[in-house]
């Protein structure tokens, strides 16, 4: 079986692809952003390994052999489908697979919202991290005390309330569906001092947190969002911002990836931490997803169900 990568591999990660291509599976990887490597890759392969550039019903028609689109990960709203479905492909994902490493990143940005990190190092190699500015220490935060709130209550919600839980905050959580303790989304929004986003792109969680929802949270509260980004409406954000109402965010994923400098509002504000979707992005999450997504390539070699199907 022909198993095809579609990522930039790296000396440590095509060690990993090279143990994995034994008894009958071959592993080979092309990197993203060369269209016409990967559209000649696809010619032969069997299970594509998805990270983030789309897989579109055209991508899957240069590739007629092809019997799963494996996400290393979980959000499936890069790959069409309907299209996978018409022609008969199974789509799999991979929860908790990168738990750790987005829950880690996570409180990551929190705390360098919360304690002026970018802004700091900045300074301090432009030789003017002295003396502080009297107003400096008026912005600065603790997570102990405050109230974070989930939006969104899978592995990776749970994890990040975790540390927050044994760093002094009280964790609060909303889901879509019915759960013990869960509260209103609009409860949440207007108790926590922290809103950390952790939902899917689905036509139901499109711009959830829109002008009037992000308007819902505390004077000074700090939003993350290490889900995906058009959960969050980013203008009314950027305004929200721009206004003081919210005194930060920690943004990990766009509605648009990669972003438009000129026109994303967020990148002028300097209350905002940002990251290039890579909360997810650690060796060990990349070598235990790859780990995963062959053994669900065999599972099909062989003619099994794939665990985790989604389509």
């Amino acid at each position: 079986m022909n198993v095809l990568l579609h990522y930039n591999a790296g000396p440590r990660l095509r060690d990993v692809l090279d143990e994995e291509s034994t008894d009958g599976v071959r592993v080979t990887w092309t990197p993203e952003g060369d269209d016409d490597a990967w559209f000649r890759a696809m010619a032969t392969a069997e299970t594509l390994l998805h990270v983030l550039e789309p897989v579109t019903a055209e991508a899957m028609d240069a590739a007629p052999n092809l019997q799963l689109i494996q996400k290393l990960g979980v959000g499936v709203n890069t790959i069409d489908l309907d299209a996978a479905r018409a022609r008969g492909i199974a789509v799999a994902n991979l929860p908790g697979s990168n738990a750790i490493a987005v829950a880690e990143h996570t409180l990551g940005l929190l705390l360098a919202v919360l304690r002026r990190v970018p802004a700091f190092d900045r300074e301090v190699r432009a030789g003017t991290g002295w003396p502080l500015a009297a107003e400096i220490p008026d912005g600065l935060g603790e997570v102990a005390g405050r109230v974070v709130g989930l939006v969104g209550y899978g592995a990776i919600a749970q994890r990040f309330g975790s540390y927050v839980a044994a760093m002094g905050a009280t964790v609060v959580h909303h889901r879509r569906s019915e759960g013990p303790d869960s509260v209103s989304l609009d409860e949440l929004l207007a108790v926590a001092d922290v809103v950390s986003v952790h939902l899917p792109l689905t036509d139901e969680t499109r711009n959830l947190l829109d002008a009037r929802r992000l308007g819902v949270m505390r004077p000074g509260a700090v939003l993350l969002n290490t889900g995906r980004g058009g959960v969050v409406d980013e203008q009314a954000l950027a305004d929200l911002l721009r206004s003081g109402h919210l005194a930060g965010a920690g943004i990990d994923v766009f509605e648009q990836e990669p972003i438009d400098i000129p026109t994303n509002p967020l990148v002028g504000l300097d209350n905002v931490v940002l990251s290039p979707h890579v909360a997810w992005l650690t060796a060990d999450t990349l070598a235990r997803s790859i780990r995963l997504g062959v053994a669900n390539a065999r599972l099909v070699a062989r003619g099994q169900e794939p665990e985790h199907r989604v389509a």
